[in-house]
């Protein structure tokens, strides 16, 4: 029986197996068939943002903005879209939807996964909210996570369902509403808050709790949140490198603690620059603010290399479910470091083709010619995702699905044209 496989750098828990028996509309074993297999999707969700494409699909794109869709479908199956509750709905009763909507379309159209982002949090508040009661901000607030996860219900799916909650009670830099709400109500209750709506509005939703803080302070929340009967279905990591990549051992120590609590680990916002770094006694990164923050060549290979190990570290870990990277190009890239994997030309650097080699090179099946056996028979192994099965160029097709860590038995039905049923 012969074998289809992807390279065998993979790790082996991401791996998925089938027996595959090829018939035709008779149920006649396709015996001595030559057939290609070809992966059309990873089931592992390789992200980044999807801000940059907002104008693109409301029809008031920029020039290289289709270019640039066509390099982040050729690389990523999911995308975060921005749910700033200030920025969507800057005046009240008037949020941005039929915008994102459209956003939304446009991505799902090619073949890419949403998360929404975020649904609670304390920053980038509208300041329409400002000065009202605790209770009809409270209000407000649970109106909104319904509102927003009923309208992109079947396009959305997935949400940050809170943002930051460590520090939400105690955030000074800047009045906004949300703080002293937290403050009063206290952490585990606005998780609740933030869970119970979105779930009861979208009980198919995937609900992230999401932060930055990856001290105790965090694992204590989460314990706290799970005590309380809180049900989370993943948990947020965020790992802003500005200042330096971490390494491999210190990103895996810290994955591991998280680990412990069983639950999918979702690194939602990855970043590493490829310029100077950050200098070290910064605390918060959003203080280092500086007129240009240019991309050199020394950085733009450092940032391939440290990709690449970034990317191999956690897909080696079993319980890593989805890596997000935070920015797809230097133009508009938050704090204006040059975190891209595009320069703010549109060109590609060195890190997108790192990360190429990997989600579609060692980690891919490309077009692959198999022969089925006198059964009909031939073996397909490779990271677990999303395959298609091609009789005759392309007058038969068929799919198939790797779950991984599985063998299945698949039989497929090839329509074999000019045959009669």
């Amino acid at each position: 029986m012969q074998l289809a496989s992807c390279r065998a750098t993979q790790p082996d828990h991401r791996i998925g197996e089938a027996i595959v028996t090829l018939t035709d509309s008779a149920g006649h074993p396709l015996a001595d068939t030559d057939v290609t297999i070809s992966q059309t999707r990873h089931a592992f969700a390789f992200g980044n943002i999807g801000f940059d494409f907002i104008g693109l699909a409301g029809g008031h794109g920029k020039p290289g903005d289709a270019e640039l869709a066509d390099r982040y479908s050729e690389l990523f199956n999911w995308a975060t879209l921005p749910f700033y509750w200030g920025r969507f709905e800057p005046r009240e009763g008037e949020p941005a939807t039929e915008q994102l909507l459209a956003t939304a379309r446009f991505l799902r159209e090619r073949g890419i996964s949403l998360k929404g982002h975020p649904l609670v949090w304390h920053t980038v508040q509208p300041h329409w909210l400002l000065g009202r009661p605790l209770e009809e901000v409270e209000r407000l607030q649970r109106e909104r996570i319904r509102r927003d996860v009923a309208d992109f219900a079947g396009l959305i799916d997935t949400w940050d369902a809170i943002n930051e909650a460590v520090i939400m009670p105690v955030f000074e830099n800047g009045d906004n509403a949300i703080t002293p709400l937290a403050r009063a109500k206290g952490r585990i209750p606005m998780i609740r808050m933030a869970f119970e709506e979105a779930r009861a509005t979208n009980p198919r939703a995937t609900l992230l709790i999401n932060d930055f803080d990856l001290s105790s302070a965090y694992e204590c929340l989460i314990e706290g949140v799970l005590e309380a009967g809180i049900q989370i279905d993943a948990i947020g990591l965020q790992t802003h490198m500005h200042q330096g990549y971490w390494g491999e051992d210190t990103m895996l120590a810290m994955v591991d603690r998280f680990a412990r609590y069983g639950l999918p680990l979702h690194l939602t916002e990855n970043s590493l620059v490829s310029g100077h770094l950050m200098p070290p006694e910064i605390v918060d990164l959003n203080d280092y603010r500086i007129p240009s923050w240019p991309s050199t060549p020394e950085g733009e290979a450092r940032q391939a290399d440290e990709l690449a190990r970034h990317y191999r570290s956690l897909v080696s870990h079993p319980q890593v479910a989805s890596i997000t990277y935070w920015g797809v190009t230097d133009a508009g890239a938050w704090l204006g470091a040059p975190i891209g994997l595009l320069r703010a030309d549109g060109s590609t650097k060195p890190g997108y083709h790192a990360l190429h080699d990997l989600i579609k090179g060692e980690w891919w099946l490309g077009e692959t010619a198999v022969h089925t056996d006198a059964e009909g028979r031939f073996r397909l192994r490779g990271f677990a995702g999303d395959y298609e099965v091609t009789l005759g160029g392309t007058s038969a097709r068929s799919a198939i699905c790797l779950s991984q860590q599985q063998t299945q038995t698949v039989r497929l039905t090839m329509e074999v044209e000019g045959q009669t049923p």
